[in-house]
Parts: structure tokens; C-alpha cells; sequence
């Protein structure tokens, strides 16, 4: 019999961290490496089973990484820009998969993460779940048969609490949007418009961010013709289609060797 894959999570006692947890626990072929908490947070010490609602563990959170990433075989990563390049950094010494759902990277630390991959699994995507990366195939076909008289907005709508904009999986909705084209995003988009812009600039990609409540992710793609519009869109529900995306995809990468990979690479999605 195979033995279970041992799976870490940063953010342990996050509303992510606590939904990974609970998955861990309850799929087979799967076991809890531990669970990685920020310095001076509240919840470390705390029994991580505790933590997601389930009985005790045995396993503590800790801010202490290492000590956690060298005895896991993936490591899931819903937290920050600074953290997770951290965490790319121990991954790639430490040889295992390192699943990133973490946005609003800078460039910097998009090369610092290239950099880990040259070392290690890294599987990041703006949106870990299904039917985001089905729509942004879709999207990226209907861009690529449409010229530019048509365009294309996306607007994104996430809870209140969210810190970055535009968010990640909008983001990869307007790349999937921009490599249909074959034109780069940075230099086609438009966002945050206010008083008097002028005309759209025919041929960009627009975002519209939208914040409050509790919203999970809702996410609608525009493309405006001349008297018809075609809208494809995604409504997330329940967090846990993400952290289900994430732990596919920590199985997926086991075994894979080095490379930077999304998850349309793990969903076989062209």
C-alpha cells in the first residue's frame, strides 16, 4: 500500500487553512504535515484539528516553516506575496511540491518564484478551482476568434476583507483573454477609471473590482460587439472548490520533477 502524501498548509488558522485541513483529514491517501502560522499570530500552539473543528490532532501550529516543510511531500499556500516567496525559497531546498493560490505578486517576486521552480514543483494559479480555469479556456478561444471590435471587461466582486485588486483569478481571466489575442496584458489593460478618461483605447482588456459582504468569487467576462454582448461568467459558492483545486493539485505534482506549472497544466486543459 502507498503511503499517504504528506501535505503542509500555511495559514493554518485562516478560513483556507481550516477548509484544507478538514479536506486533508477526511480524503484518503492523504495526511497532515502540519500547519504554518505567522509570528505573533493568536492561533499558534493551537492543536490544528481544534483549529478546523475536528477532534485533536497531535499537531500544533508554528511559525517555524522548516521544520515543517522538510518532512512534508507538498506544501499548500494561501497567504501573502512575502510569505509565499519565503516558502518558495524552502520548497526548492527542500525538493517538494509547493501549490501557490496566492495573488497580487509583484514582478519581483514573480522571478524570485520562477527562480524556486527551477528546483522544485511549483503549481500556481490565481484560481485554483475547475470552472475558473474552464472559463478562462473558453475565454481565451472566444478572444482569439474575435477581432478587436469587440471588447472585453472583466469584473471581479470579493468579500470585503480582500486585499488586492485586481484579484488573481481576474487576472488570469484577462492573460487567457490577451494570449487568444496574442497581444501582452501589462500593455493592453485599463483599469480603475474615474473622471473624464476619454474613449476606450480600442483593443484593451478593462477590469472592474468590486468589494463587500461576503462574496467567495464572482467573475463575469464582457465582450461587447456592436449591439450584442456574450458575458461568460463564474459564481464561487464555498471556498472548499479551491482548497479541493489546491490538493489535486499537490497530488498531481508529486513525482513531476522541477517546472513552474498552472492548473490547466493539472487539469490536462488546453
Amino acid at each position: 500500500m502507498a503511503a499517504d502524501i504528506k501535505i503542509a498548509v500555511t495559514g493554518a488558522g485562516g478560513r483556507m487553512g481550516r477548509t484544507l485541513i478538514r479536506l486533508i483529514d477526511e480524503t484518503a491517501g492523504l495526511a497532515l504535515a502540519g500547519g504554518i502560522e505567522a509570528e505573533g499570530s493568536a492561533h499558534l500552539g493551537a492543536d490544528l484539528g481544534t483549529l478546523a473543528g475536528l477532534a485533536p490532532l497531535g499537531l500544533a501550529a508554528t511559525a517555524d516553516a522548516l521544520s515543517v516543510i522538510k518532512d512534508a511531500d507538498a506544501l499548500v499556500d494561501f497567504s501573502v506575496p512575502a510569505a509565499s516567496v519565503e516558502f518558495a525559497a524552502l520548497t526548492a531546498q527542500a525538493r517538494i511540491v509547493h501549490v501557490i493560490g496566492t495573488t497580487g505578486f509583484t514582478a519581483a517576486d514573480e522571478e524570485r518564484i520562477a527562480a524556486a521552480a527551477r528546483h522544485a514543483t511549483v503549481v500556481k494559479a490565481g484560481n485554483m478551482s475547475l470552472g475558473v480555469n474552464l472559463l478562462a479556456a473558453l475565454v481565451r478561444q472566444a478572444a482569439r476568434a474575435l477581432d478587436t471590435s469587440w471588447d472585453i471587461e472583466i469584473v471581479e466582486m470579493h468579500h470585503r476583507h480582500k486585499v488586492d485588486a485586481p484579484s488573481g483569478t481576474a487576472l488570469l481571466l484577462g492573460q487567457a483573454a490577451a494570449e487568444g489575442r496574442g497581444i501582452s496584458l501589462k500593455d493592453n489593460s485599463e483599469r480603475g477609471r474615474d473622471g473624464q478618461t476619454g474613449a476606450r483605447t480600442e483593443g484593451a482588456i478593462g477590469f472592474a473590482s468590486l468589494r463587500g459582504g461576503s462574496v467567495v468569487g464572482d467573475h463575469q467576462v464582457i465582450l461587447a460587439g456592436e449591439h450584442e454582448r456574450i458575458v461568460l461568467g463564474h459564481i464561487a459558492e464555498d471556498r472548499g472548490i479551491f482548497a479541493r483545486g489546491a490538493l489535486k493539485a499537490a497530488v498531481w505534482g508529486q513525482g513531476k520533477g522541477p517546472g513552474l506549472f498552472s492548473m490547466a497544466d493539472v487539469l490536462g486543459i488546453e
